[in-house]
Parts: C-alpha cells; structure tokens; sequence
C-alpha cells in the first residue's frame, strides 16, 4: 500500500544523461537464437495488434493513436516485431529512430514501467541480432540507457507480478550490456529481483501464482531469454543462481505440459486467450534448445495430475480431458486478472473442445470485459444472480471466493473422482456453499454434480458453454439432448436435470482478444430451498450405452 500511495502522489523522477558522452557496451556479450514471434504478414509500416491493424507510413508514424485501446498502443510500443524477420532492416532503423523523436520522456503510454521494460528487451535483442546488418546507432543507444535509467527510478512495486517480473528482466538485460556503474547496478539489482520472485511468482506446483496460463507462458519466455543470456555469457552469473533458475524454469515447463489441452493449446481460465503469448509447442522447442529440456512421451489410457498450488486438477483419458478450476483467484496482492471461474471446467472429447471458458475480449471498461470475467460466462454456478467474487471495474477484485476444499482421485482403472467446495456465497443470507463433485466412468461418460449447502430459498443457476460450432439438437430424446456438429452429425449427448428448468440462449466466446464468436449455452435454472442437489451428464456419442 505504501508504493501505492507513492506511485499515486509523487511525481516520476526526473532523469538525465550525459548526451555529449559516447554509451559503454559490455564487450562480448552474446545472446543466443531467441524465440521468434510469428511471421504477422504486415508490411513495413503496419502494425497488427489484437486483430486489428493500423498501417503508416516512413517517419510518419501515429504514435498516440489515441482512438485506439490501451492494450494495442502498449503493443505498439513494446516493438515485439522488432524480432519479426518479414520486415526490413532500413524500415525498422527507422521505426526506432521515429520512435525516438517522437515519445519524449514521461509520454504516456510509450513511457509506462511495463512498456518501457518490453520495449528495453526487445531492442537489445535486436541489437544482439546476429543478422541485424546495421551497428546500433549512439542515439538508440543514448535513449536504451535513458530507458533504463528512468525504469531503474519507477519500478512497479505498487503491482508487483508478472509487471514486476518483467521490470526486473528489463533491468538485467540492460545491465548486461551496457559497462559501467550504472549498468553494474541495473544488473545485481534485475538479477536479486528475479531471483527472488522466481521463489515468489512459481508456484510449487510449477505455475505462475496469478492463475492465468496465458500468463504463465509468458513468464516461461521471460525464464527461458533470462537463460539464454546467462547461459551465452557463462562469466554473467554465478553457477549457482543459474542453477536455481534453471529449476524454476524446468518446473514451469513441467506445469505446462500437465495442463496442456488436446488441441495442443492451454485452457483460457482467468485472463487467457490464443495469439498473445507464445504458442506451447514453440516454448518446449525453444526450452529444448537452450536447456535440452524433453517433454514427456504422450500418455495414453486414463490418468489424472493434480496441481493444489495453481487450484488446477486434470483428469485424461488418452485424447478427452477436463480440467477444473478450484483454486484462489490469485495472488492476494494483485488480483486484476482473475475471473469468477471457481469450480469452472473445460472438457474436451477426441482432441475437440466441447466445453469451453468464455476467454477474454479485452482489457476496456467494457461490456464485454465485464461479461467474461462474471460467474456466468464460466461452466459453474451462480446463486441469486450474485458474483462469487466481487469484481470491480476492468483489474479490481472485492471479496473474493476462495476454495473450501479439492480433492482429485483415482478410483480404479476405469473410475475417477474430483470434489470441490468454495466460500464465494457464504455472504449471502442462509450463507451459502457451493460443492461440485465431477465423476468420470469410462463407460458412461462424466457426471457433473452440485450441492449447495446452508438455508433458505435462492434462484440458482447453472451454466454449460458449449463450442463454437456445435449446435443443440431441438428435439430431445428424454431428458436428453444431442450436440451435433456443423455437418448435423452428434458427437455428445447431454443429460439435463429433472429438478431445474433448462434453457438453450446465444453467448459469447473470445478466443483472441477482438474476436467475438457466437456460441450456444445451456442455462439450468431454478427457485429452490436448500440444501439442494443437482446435476447432470456428458458423454460422447461413442461412448453410449
């Protein structure tokens, strides 16, 4: 709270370098092959970000771009496709040196602590640039080493997390290479930072402790460049703290591997989408590279992983799988980009996603952004049209639901069971509990139920957000409905509840940020007393009886 306040009263700090001194590189310093982003297909001057593309001209470059969201103009300014190898050379110098021109110190947006850390790594990854034909110019370099002297004075103690994470890497690539007392400063200073947070921000169960596996691929790429460096200067880093970065990373890759989805993709709880982060496969080639990690043979046949730390539990069986979400929300100290997803699940049946998370469309004031993080957008349940967690505004958290218990087991060779209870409506009156249990039976399929434990009448509400894609059959057989595919061929059947009404509605699903894609959901719903007990189940059409 103290670096709040201070972050919010005091002005940044004025910074000065000597522009009539020539910069000190460290000699030497190498770096090698980094992970490359996708090839984006823009032109030189064009720039695509969370689909949408803005395009320029030479020394003419829009770099308020003031009717556009926050998150492209931060984009905008990282230069991640400083690393894309389908621009060239000469429009790039000019970008940087545009950029240089035109974003004077303090300048919103391009001078964020954050923007200002991405943007400090990813031109001394350029510059480090084996194929880069063009010797860094001393006024890049003048302006890196503003950069990082003015990042040195604004480090963002006041959020702390993957913004601290990524502070301290900015820092640690500087003070690499660049020579000097300052530089020597930025670099222990970076290094103890990563050091600790490593202990910090990984989990023990490998992930990253603010929930979302978009981020905790992100923060494997920040571990993996932090490697790179060390391991391509072996007189950087004492063996030892390599060592323990090393582990670090290793379990974060080990975690990811565990929650991998059939589709090769991660699951999108909390603040997750595709096309932000670095693709799975591209982080174990990148680790297999530069660490000679190995990813696991492929298992097939029934298993389940358990991650207690991260509130993920997985339950496989060779090509379906479901995992749930039953942990904390995320760190106590930064919650903004949790979502109202306890006791949520994905499932997904011969490498398809049946089931899905709603994902994320954008971090705007908007309906949208609202929409995906509230208790409805997710496969779970709401009591008396009430948030399990209290979200306020686009980063904020109130009260927060957190896990009462979760417990995944193996029952035999063909059974498995999963138990989970959450505390996020024992604010309301009969204070209330909610305890799903999820039972796979090789034979029959899944059996989602829900418990709601305390007293009195409440409206109640489950939610099943199904795929784009797969529509609702009209005609049910029973109690049963059929989810067919776009060619009308069933894949799933669904058994509803006798003890709640059903409803088929239109939701949302945004699998990339900007992208809006309709899908079908099925709302159960209800005036009941408690304590009340429901549910029903999923299975492939090959697997009924």
């Amino acid at each position: 709270m103290l670096y709040l306040a201070k972050q919010r009263l005091l002005p940044a700090p004025r910074i000065e370098i000597n522009r009539a001194q020539a910069v000190q590189l460290r000699q030497g310093l190498l770096l090698s092959p980094i992970l490359l982003p996708d090839p984006s297909g823009c032109e030189d001057y064009e720039f695509g970000f969370l689909n949408v593309s803005r395009s320029f001209t030479a020394r003419r470059i829009n770099w308020v771009c003031a009717d556009m969201p926050k998150l492209w103009r931060y984009n905008l300014h990282y230069f991640d496709y400083l690393n894309d190898r389908s621009r060239s050379s000469d429009s790039l110098a000019e970008i940087v040196s545009d950029w240089i021109d035109k974003n004077a110190i303090g300048v919103e947006d391009a001078w964020e602590p954050y923007t200002v850390s991405l943007r400090i790594v990813n031109w001394i990854k350029w510059f480090l640039d084996d194929s880069f034909d063009t010797i860094p110019r001393q006024e890049w370099l003048r302006s890196l080493c503003l950069q990082a002297a003015w990042l040195e004075k604004n480090i963002e103690h006041h959020l702390l997390a993957n913004h601290y994470l990524k502070n301290a890497k900015a820092l640690f690539f500087a003070g690499a290479y660049f020579a000097g007392s300052d530089a020597e400063r930025w670099f222990r200073k970076g290094l103890k930072i990563l050091c600790e947070e490593a202990c910090e921000q990984i989990l023990a169960d490998g992930g990253h402790n603010e929930r979302s596996p978009m981020y905790h691929c992100i923060v494997v790429e920040d571990f993996l460049d932090i490697l790179n460096l060390c391991l391509s200067n072996p007189d950087l880093v004492e063996p030892r703290e390599v060592d323990m970065l090393r582990q670090h990373t290793c379990t974060t890759l080990d975690f990811l591997q565990d929650i991998l989805t059939p589709d090769g993709q991660i699951p999108l709880f909390n603040d997750a989408a595709f096309g932000i982060a670095p693709r799975p496969d591209a982080l174990f080639d990148y680790a297999q590279r530069l660490i000679q990690y190995r990813r696991r043979a492929t298992e097939y046949g029934l298993s389940i992983c358990s991650k207690p730390d991260s509130g993920y539990y997985v339950i496989r069986d060779s090509n379906d799988m479901l995992i749930v979400d039953c942990g904390l929300i995320g760190p106590d100290y930064q919650p903004g980009h949790a979502h109202c997803d306890t006791l949520s699940y994905e499932l997904f049946l011969d490498k398809r996603r049946i089931i899905v998370d709603t994902g994320v469309h954008d971090y705007e004031n908007t309906a949208e952004r609202a929409y995906a993080r509230s208790t409805r957008a997710h496969n779970t349940v709401v009591v008396d049209s009430e948030e399990q967690s209290e979200i306020w505004g686009v980063f904020r958290v109130a009260r927060r639901a957190k896990p009462l218990q979760s417990r995944l087991k193996q029952l035999d060779s063909d059974r498995v069971k999963f138990e989970g209870a959450h505390n996020g409506y024992q604010r309301l009156p009969g204070k209330v509990t909610h305890h799903r249990t999820i039972e796979y039976d090789r034979k029959h399929g899944w059996y989602i139920t829900d418990s709601l434990r305390g007293g009195g009448r409440h409206h109640v509400e489950s939610f099943i957000h199904l795929a784009p894609g797969l529509s609702i059959n009209s005609a049910p057989h029973g109690p049963t409905i059929v989810l067919e595919d776009s060619a009308g061929t069933g894949i799933t059947q669904i058994g509803l509840p006798d003890n709640l009404e059903a409803e088929f509605m239109m939701g949302k699903y945004f699998p990339e940020f900007g992208v809006c894609q309709p899908n079908q959901v099925i709302r159960l719903f209800g005036e009941v007393e408690l304590p009340f007990t429901t549910g029903y189940r999923i299975r492939g059409i090959n697997a009924a009886e």
